[in-house]
């Protein structure tokens, strides 16, 4: 089943209260210029995802996501557990949400 918004926003939040939080302060520091919301950046995320053939893999579930604030960009990286070694990998970072 592919990956949902709720999916990715649930992992970010199982990352730790920081991740979510400098998402959102990423899109209010902006202001009065608009960038993407939370949900905006976890629904490009899961769509991202799913074009990557994540979504759909079963042997891959969503671990966690992490966030990391670079500069004026928010940088993301996804933990996926692969279950039939039992082994966590991580996606390479992704930056494209200004």
């Amino acid at each position: 089943m592919p990956l949902t918004r709720d999916d990715v926003r649930d992992a970010i939040e199982r990352g730790g209260e920081e991740q979510m939080q400098l998402l959102r302060k990423h899109h209010e520091d902006a202001y009065p210029a608009s960038r993407p919301t939370p949900g905006d950046v976890a629904l490009g995320e899961a769509e991202r995802l799913n074009e990557m053939g994540l979504g759909d893999a079963a042997e891959f579930s969503l671990a966690e996501s992490r966030v990391e604030r670079v500069e004026d960009e928010v940088r993301l990286v996804h933990v996926f557990e692969y279950r039939p070694l039992g082994v966590r990998l991580l996606t390479e970072p992704y930056t494209n949400y200004g």
